[in-house]
């Protein structure tokens, strides 16, 4: 099965080409602005908004599945557009689609969102990527659209390093205390996407992990995992800011998790490991 991960320069996407090379599949990766650090796979540049260079990697890679791992924030033409076109040429060439999406495709009204739920966004990225799944799902009705949250890895996430900077003093910012989000192991994310891949699933997955916890509180886990200072990292309240975008959003993944081998541990559980150093 040859495999094609789509922005695999970020870090998902490498995590997802480590997988998929260990499992003895062939893989291809593309990259935005620079290729990753792999040598394990082919790279090809490729911009999402240009449809004759998509169908150019394509048809040289022939994939037999193809996930797509890439996003650039709230650039509607990358974010939201990109994914239809993507879908539309996956489904020409026959190639199963992974989707990931994000929790930001909720406004936190509810708190609590199954696969059932419809999106509600509050802001231009979760506009982007609840546009995104509608238009994926519409034309190529036999793909996976895998929505997630914060993602976390031993030490190699933005989340991590930001922990890191504020520990020592070298970023400003706080934690809040009341952005609740399920964050999910990298390593668990990725086998549970390469699982649902190679099975017979369609249609909205969630894959977050078990425990809901503030930015605060992840911030404290790593932090202690990390043997940093916890009394150094600062906390705050984001209702008080003028930051955009949902408090409490949890996704409910128990639906997924009983349809893989998987475990997607919680913060509490994957923050108590021993990092890895790599």
């Amino acid at each position: 099965m040859t495999v094609l991960i789509i922005g695999g320069s970020g870090f998902l996407g490498a995590e997802l080409i480590r997988q998929a090379t260990a499992a003895g599949y062939p893989t291809a990766a593309t990259y935005a602005t620079k290729p990753g650090d792999a040598t394990q796979t082919v790279w090809y540049p490729l911009d999402l908004r240009d449809p004759e260079r998509l169908d150019a990697v394509m048809a040289e890679v022939s994939p037999h599945l193809v996930i797509n791992a890439s996003s650039r924030k709230a650039d509607w033409a990358v974010t939201a557009e990109g994914p239809l076109r993507l879908a539309k040429a996956t489904a020409k060439y026959g190639s199963r689609l992974i989707h990931v999406s994000s929790d930001a495709v909720f406004s936190g009204a509810r708190v609590h969102y199954d696969e059932t739920c419809l999106p509600d966004p509050v802001t231009p990225y979760g506009a982007a990527k609840a546009a995104a799944e509608t238009g994926i799902l519409a034309v190529h009705p036999e793909a996976v659209v895998a929505r997630t949250s914060l993602i976390v890895g031993d030490g190699r996430s933005v989340h991590e390093h930001a922990v890191h900077e504020l520990a020592a003093g070298s970023r400003d910012g706080v934690l809040f205390t009341d952005d609740i989000r399920c964050p999910v192991h990298v390593a668990d994310l990725a086998a549970a996407l390469l699982e649902l891949a190679v099975s017979d699933a369609a249609g909205i997955h969630h894959l977050a992990g078990a425990d809901a916890v503030s930015r605060h509180e992840l911030g404290t886990l790593i932090a202690r995992r990390d043997g940093l200072d916890v009394s150094r990292l600062p906390e705050g309240l984001r209702a008080r800011s003028t930051l955009p975008g949902a408090l409490d959003v949890r996704l409910d993944s128990r639906a997924t998790q009983r349809k893989l081998t998987t475990t997607l541990r919680g913060a509490r559980q994957f923050c108590t490991a021993t990092r890895v150093i790599a």
